[in-house]
């Protein structure tokens, strides 16, 4: 009787299970069988010339919709974001920007701190073509009139910033007295540079175009002393977070080949190295576009002994190191791929090349909204995204929000430009400032792999533009000026790049596919323009007076 019961039982079960596979299955081809019955024809786009409002378009279906939607509210956005987050370590610098906050009115020595590059221009460099660029009135926009709403932290300048406040006994044992000392009450001038970068954070741009404290900031991250290491959780390959003596924190992303070799050919993209020059050479090219969305990157070189075992609490991270045959100090940590012994990243013999990318403020102080991208890869050897199968993809993207209204496609397109230029495959997801809704940049972060390729040119990034064919008209004029010989890119990138601690950072055959790859870029767009026609194709945002509302114009949505 029991075997006949458990036997039934078994039974039952695998019926269930047959019908929960058959309902998943039917889930997956209904949007398809429903969008291949619904369309008559195959017929092309073809352009119109007088463009409909992308609100009188038919609505994508739920499938698209799954695909599009923001991931903001899930587990993994803001409480444990994809990027840049933070790690519970002594002398969170949570508390000491605490003491920053308050209530009351400011006056205009506060817009003035927020903005204290803005008006600042640096004297050209003779024979500087860096200087030239920055000088040239495209780089010289000014940023429309900045309310409260429009900064990331309303800090009022005339508070004293305490460092006891910190609640940490530990301050500064180990440093100068004269740098922020414990005795002294130290003002907004004084904070120190992680802190001032973060205040100047605004709802156009993570940092103004000549801002001293960005240099300053680049130079703490190469001299400030380290004084806690802990591994990021997360994410496929190995990354630290170091803490600095003045408690500002960066993401370390140790060298893992040298600048000479290449991604081989049979690698996917998602199972590439991350390269820490990489990072660098990202921050520089973001800023040679005068995006400013990437979070200040500099190299360093770092004692793996001094600097990383012997500061380290983390016990999983220390019993990972060992003494290689050769007798070099040797790590491998714990992550999802490449932490092995077979994998171990060795100094020489315990120096270890690596790049710093300055953290973001606190999730706790200033969430962060993590979205899909629409163009996101399947991340699967033999499967394709929808994007890949389906050339007027970029029709259902329009008509789901955020990108149905506002400038998120442009930012879109933007970073799209901005991947190819560097052969990145790597973009799943994107960050925002919750504080700034949908009318705000895109932070561009994780550029680890890109340039890992020079002699091939991956055409498959540029997809977005190629189906959209739209364009910011400052983007597409600052492409085209960095393709002139006397503002070429290569060399602004060079000249950039050769002020880093770690250089050079390229070698030359990367350096020569940017130029490469723009000349291409600008071939799309203007086969876009032949088609569609220029007013179509480029949206003008350099007609925006001063003063206006902070909302930025509504792009003529088609």
């Amino acid at each position: 009787m029991k075997m006949i019961f458990l036997r039934k039982f078994r039974f039952l079960i695998l019926m269930v299970f047959l019908i929960a596979c058959s309902m998943h299955i039917m889930i997956d081809l209904l949007p398809k069988l429903e969008r291949q019955g619904s369309s008559g024809c195959s017929c092309s786009h073809t352009p119109d010339e007088n463009p409909q409002s992308w609100g009188k378009q038919s609505r994508p279906n739920k499938h698209t919709l799954r695909i599009l939607q923001d991931f903001s509210n899930e587990p993994s956005s803001n409480g444990s974001s994809h990027s840049l987050e933070r790690v519970a370590v002594p002398g969170d610098k949570t508390q000491a920007l605490s003491g920053t906050e308050h209530h009351g009115q400011r006056g205009e020595k506060k817009r003035q701190f927020i903005q204290d590059a803005a008006v600042t221009k640096k004297i050209p460099v003779k024979g500087s073509k860096l200087s030239a660029l920055f000088d040239h009135p495209l780089y010289k926009r000014a940023l429309p009139p900045l309310s409260d709403e429009d900064t990331l932290f309303n800090v009022n300048t005339d508070i004293r910033f305490d460092p006891k406040a910190a609640e940490d006994q530990g301050w500064n044992t180990e440093g100068t007295v004269d740098e922020f000392s414990p005795t002294g009450e130290l003002t907004a001038e004084s904070y120190p540079n992680w802190l001032r970068f973060h205040i100047g954070i605004n709802r156009y741009e993570l940092y103004s175009r000549h801002n001293p404290v960005i240099d300053a900031l680049l130079k703490d991250l190469i001299t400030q002393k380290i004084t806690s290491v802990a591994m990021k959780s997360g994410g496929t390959q190995l990354k630290l977070i170091m803490t600095f003596q003045n408690y500002g924190q960066a993401l370390f992303k140790p060298m893992k080949q040298t600048r000479e070799q290449e991604t081989p050919p049979d690698f996917f993209y998602f199972s590439d190295f991350e390269r820490h020059n990489a990072e660098i050479a990202a921050f520089h090219l973001d800023r040679v576009l005068d995006f400013r969305r990437v979070p200040p990157v500099a190299g360093r070189l770092v004692n793996m002994t001094k600097e990383i075992r012997d500061v380290t609490r983390d016990k999983k991270l220390w019993r990972t190191f060992f003494i290689s045959p050769a007798n070099n100090v040797c790590f491998y940590g714990e992550c999802s791929y490449y932490c092995s012994t077979e994998h171990a990243l060795c100094g020489k013999p315990d120096q270890i090349e690596g790049s710093l990318a300055a953290f973001l403020p606190d999730l706790a102080l200033a969430k962060r909204k993590t979205w899909r991208n629409p163009w996101r890869r399947s991340y699967h050897k033999r499967k394709k995204a929808e994007w890949e199968v389906d050339p007027d993809y970029c029709e259902e993207v329009k008509q789901t929000p955020p990108y149905d209204s506002g400038t998120r496609l442009l930012d879109i397109m933007d970073m799209t430009i901005f991947d190819f230029l560097m052969g990145n495959m790597d973009r799943h997801h994107y960050e925002t400032f919750e504080k700034f809704g949908n009318e705000t940049f895109i932070i561009h972060l994780d550029n680890g792999r890109g340039f890992g390729k020079h002699s091939h040119d991956e055409m498959s990034i540029l997809v977005p533009l190629t189906q959209c064919c739209r364009v910011r008209k400052s983007t597409h004029l600052r492409l085209q000026l960095l393709a002139k010989e006397e503002y070429k890119l290569s060399t602004l990138m060079a000249e950039s790049l050769v002020r880093d601690h770690l250089s050079p950072i390229l070698i030359q055959p990367h350096l020569e596919a940017m130029d490469r790859r723009l000349r291409q870029i600008l071939n799309v767009l203007s086969e876009c323009i032949e088609k569609e026609g220029y007013s179509y194709v480029v949206e003008d945002d350099l007609q925006e007076q001063q003063g206006t509302d902070h909302v930025p114009t509504s792009p003529r949505w088609r």
